[in-house]
């Protein structure tokens, strides 16, 4: 414990508003805004609380008396239970609260709201690349993809290759991104896992962020280029993508040498695109969380709902995702689906992550990780609730399966696990090209081709790491800016980096290692 902190923490009588915040009526724990310890006294309506020992900033303080078993409520909601008796006082985490089962009143559509969509004409607008399909990209980039780990080291040189110095003459043309991933092989010919793989690798193809594309195989690999190619669509007509195998290519060195050139080839068609004005409506944006800590559901995720709940307004499409780590915070969402067949598609997902975990010997509260513990998040429940904040306000529209082509406009569901990497992939897969990614502990996420902005839930981590971070949520809890200003911010910083302007982990070239397509096991 560091004694500096310990000596700085107030003493005295202290209302509690000045060292933490209750965030509902119904809370029976407060979360500490500094650090707090024995020598400082709480004033809660009147009653006195005498601190039974040190906390630290993010974490739980209890307000009242918990007997052993009893619910622990913190956003109003149900964030676990007691494993011994709480003193009002006491620090409240790993040591004495834990997950239990309890009934969850899923109430479909009975938090349905209207939206005041805003028409066409007078929603903002961003310079994107408009696609001959009427979709629109936010960046303009050359894919390269591997349909097997064996051709991943080939497709990552090929796009090695296209520095920015050679890709200088084509200034319209953000990148060449190689996807590169650990399967393809060693698994069942029309499985589970080759599904998944083969619709996210399409999905990455058709992405509206790429303007043109090759596929690289090994050759006898069990996703085959020309099954790829042909499940999911990607010859038009006449065209065909061009694919090559190393196998065919006569080795590693031949193939990238063709790689190269098909994409010299290329450069020029997809220079031809140019940025023009968009509606803001064209904007799909992937709502990401990782490294959390016990602010996020209090500033950066609150902040995010709100922009999702102005782009819904505006026409666009925001997509939730996580599936574990909205776990015991269903029914929020299913209150909130347009329909019955929407909430109970969502609450199908929720039971196969129960069944799955169980197989695999594992359970859903192995998640909060380490670190979400260490900053003041002590269980799934606690974690899922903050967790579903960045979803806004907006109704549920759909619910989609991971990786599977987003169509329907405004707040939906994407089912993915709770990895950031493998989460995002699925968004990606989707069609979002733009991801807003909150953090409290100081996740760097970047993800290529869809930039990723990084919203920081505490002043002290954005300023220790201000090159990683895009927006600062902690203005919030130091009262310099309202929910409503870091929403706004956020919200320009959206269409700017949809613009062109590159995000800070865009700036440091992260994102290319990020793409990594579910994968459920059973390696053959």
């Amino acid at each position: 414990m560091n004694v500096e902190l310990v000596n700085s923490a107030p003493r005295g009588l202290v209302p509690l508003n000045q060292v933490a915040i209750r965030l509902h009526p119904d809370d029976d724990v407060a979360v500490v805004r500094e650090y707090i310890g024995v020598g400082t006294t709480l004033e809660v309506e009147g009653t006195q609380i005498p601190v039974q020992s040190f906390i630290s900033s993010g974490h739980k303080v209890a307000l009242r008396a918990l007997a052993d078993g009893q619910a622990v409520r913190r956003y109003g909601q149900i964030i676990g239970f007691a494993t011994q008796a709480i003193r009002p006082g006491d620090h409240v985490h790993t040591h004495n609260l834990a997950v239990r089962d309890f009934d969850r009143d899923y109430a479909y559509g009975v938090d349905v709201v209207s939206v005041d969509r805003i028409a066409l004409e007078q929603q903002r607008t961003f310079m994107g690349y408009r696609r001959p399909d009427g979709r629109v990209g936010t960046r303009n980039c050359i894919g390269v993809i591997s349909t097997v780990n064996c051709s991943a080291h080939t497709v990552r040189e090929i796009a090695r290759a296209f520095t920015p110095e050679r890709l200088a003459h084509y200034p319209n043309v953000d990148g060449v991104v190689a996807f590169a991933h650990l399967s393809g092989c060693g698994s069942a010919l029309g499985g589970a896992d080759y599904v998944l793989l083969q619709r996210t690798l399409a999905g990455m193809a058709r992405h509206p962020n790429i303007g043109a594309y090759i596929i690289v195989g090994l050759g006898c690999e069990t996703n085959q280029v020309s099954d790829l190619i042909a499940n999911y669509g990607l010859n038009h007509g006449d065209f065909e993508p061009y694919h090559i195998t190393i196998q065919d290519g006569g080795g590693v060195r031949k193939t990238i040498e063709a790689g190269i050139t098909a994409i010299e080839e290329l450069l020029p068609l997809v220079n031809a695109t140019q940025r023009t004005p968009q509606p803001v409506s064209a904007i799909n944006l992937a709502l990401q969380c990782g490294g959390s800590d016990g602010w996020s559901g209090v500033t950066a995720n609150p902040a995010l709902g709100l922009v999702v709940d102005e782009l819904v307004r505006q026409g666009g499409t925001a997509v939730l995702s996580e599936t574990p780590e909205i776990y015991g915070a269903e029914h929020l969402l299913t209150r909130r689906a347009i329909n019955r067949a929407v909430g109970e598609k969502l609450v199908a997902k929720v039971r196969w992550w129960e069944q799955h975990t169980t197989q695999h010997g594992i359970v859903i509260d192995n998640n909060p990780s380490v670190g979400n513990k260490a900053g003041g998040l002590t269980t799934i429940y606690e974690k899922s609730l903050g967790a579903v904040a960045k979803g806004g306000h907006t109704p549920l529209m759909a619910v989609y399966d991971y990786a599977e082509p987003i169509t329907e406009r405004g707040f939906v569901y994407m089912d993915t696990p709770g990895y950031d990497s493998v989460s995002a992939t699925g968004q990606v897969a989707g069609g979002s090209n733009l991801i807003m990614f909150t953090t409290g502990r100081g996740s760097c996420f970047g993800f290529k081709p869809a930039p990723s902005i990084k919203i920081a839930t505490n002043s002290a981590m954005y300023h220790h790491m201000v090159d990683d971070m895009d927006v600062n949520a902690g203005a919030v809890l130091e009262g310099s800016a309202t929910l409503e200003q870091v929403a706004a911010e956020m919200f320009e910083l959206m269409i700017a980096v949809a613009s062109g302007q590159p995000s800070k982990s865009e700036a440091q070239g992260i994102g290319e290692a990020e793409f990594n397509p579910w994968t459920l096991g059973g390696t053959l």
